[in-house]
């Protein structure tokens, strides 16, 4: 999957208990060091995915990234904001019932 590079974007940080226990307020930070043309990062409240977090949603492009550690935010700088590819190993992926 290839992104658009030149659309504004929303980065959403989860910053609900959970998350925050597992430091997405050093995630948030981390993105938050980084400039990026045409992103809005957001420390938002529950995004409904509490076991993998912290959770990162990219949005429109509707990219969830599961379990980010702060070390890893500079990988999906560089990929998904200024390469346009996200980052395939990163991704949350939703089990398929049935």
């Amino acid at each position: 999957m290839t992104v658009s590079r030149n659309v504004s974007r929303n980065v959403l940080v989860c910053q609900n208990k959970t998350c925050r226990k597992q430091n997405a307020a050093k995630v948030l930070a981390a993105f938050q060091a980084h400039l990026i043309m045409d992103v809005t990062i957001i420390a938002s409240g529950c995004l409904g995915q509490c076991g993998n977090g912290p959770i990162v949603l990219v949005l429109p492009d509707k990219v969830w990234y599961a379990r980010v550690h702060p070390d890893e935010v500079h990988t999906v700088v560089e990929h998904h904001f200024r390469q346009g590819q996200p980052v395939q190993a990163m991704l949350y992926r939703k089990k398929r019932q049935g």
